[in-house]
């Protein structure tokens, strides 16, 4: 696996076009669910897009990790996905330990917020993020907010 961190203006066309389809093909289509997928976050001169390529360059991972103050008070990582391709591979623990590396190096004394679908809490906590919200629907799909603490997982 190649792992990529690029700012929006170092993505090219046809990265860019496999990065908004992979997440529109996962988040609206498979997820059935309707929502704004350009929020204008992408193109925030802070914003890392998280890629991650198989051998032979074929998008299997992504994550965007956000500075502080543009989603939440803390840098946070999201629309964390993995292509149908690269399931059942092991890619969601290296993707989320890439991503939790570069808004950490990127932004050390900010913290990290994400807002995790409620099914994965499990595997967000195995990485070291705690809930600090209640469950909550966020385009119909249950959501909790959670914040990366990994002392307080043993971590």
């Amino acid at each position: 696996m190649q792992w990529q961190n690029l700012k929006f203006n170092q993505l090219n066309a046809n990265t860019l076009y496999n990065i908004l389809k992979l997440r529109v093909d996962v988040f609206v289509v498979e997820q059935a669910c309707a929502y704004p997928e350009l929020d204008d976050k992408d193109r925030h001169p802070e914003t890392q897009h998280l890629i991650g390529l198989s051998p032979d360059g074929v998008l299997l991972a992504y994550a965007r990790i956000l500075p502080p103050g543009l989603s939440y008070p803390e840098a946070s990582i999201g629309r964390v996905v993995v292509s149908p391709a690269g399931r059942g591979q092991g890619l969601a623990t290296p993707l989320m330990q890439h991503a939790i590396e570069a808004a950490l190096n990127t932004w050390p004394d900010a913290g990290i917020q994400i807002g995790a679908q409620d099914y994965l809490n499990a595997f967000y906590q195995k990485l070291g993020f705690v809930a600090c919200s209640e469950m909550y629907l966020e385009d119909d799909i249950p959501h909790i907010d959670m914040r990366y603490l990994p002392e307080l997982c043993g971590i």
